[in-house]
């Protein structure tokens, strides 16, 4: 069996929901995955907008989850909450879900989220990484990766 991702809010490349855009009312997607590599340990999640002008703009990063752990509830990681698991700064300056936006040049933007199957219970890196440091963290100890993508705009 393959690592796979999926959400029952979107199917992969089509449009996420308004639900859980930035400007509405920015609820994290219920995210699920299944059959992780053997020896998964912890996960790495980071949402990403692959259109962005520059580079890629991370929206969301959540680290150290559980590797028995195949799931992430709808409204997870938004904004109150955040608690048992830890968040990375996103490119907002946020520790938290920022959903995707409405851009001015008026196309839809691919969002990609990527979750890493590690093989180490947690990451070495200090207190409110920003999600460029988790990311490269996560892919010194991947054992796999799964991805789903979604469209906004």
């Amino acid at each position: 069996m393959a690592f796979t991702l999926t959400s029952p809010a979107f199917q992969n490349g089509q449009p996420i929901p308004d639900r859980h855009a930035r400007r509405r009312d920015n609820l994290s997607p219920f995210l699920e995955w299944s059959d992780p590599p053997p020896g998964t340990q912890s996960d790495v999640l980071v949402m990403e907008d692959t259109d962005a002008p520059s580079r890629a703009s991370r929206h969301w990063v959540v680290y150290d989850i559980g590797g028995d752990r195949r799931h992430l509830a709808e409204g997870r990681s938004s904004k109150a909450r955040t608690e048992d698991l830890p968040h990375g700064v996103n490119d907002f300056g946020n520790l938290h879900y920022d959903g995707p936006d409405q851009h001015p040049d008026g196309k839809p933007h691919t969002y990609r989220f990527r979750l890493a199957a590690l093989g180490i219970a947690n990451l070495p890196i200090g207190p409110e990484p920003d999600a460029l440091v988790v990311w490269q963290a996560a892919r010194e100890n991947m054992l796999g990766e799964a991805e789903l993508i979604g469209t906004y705009g």
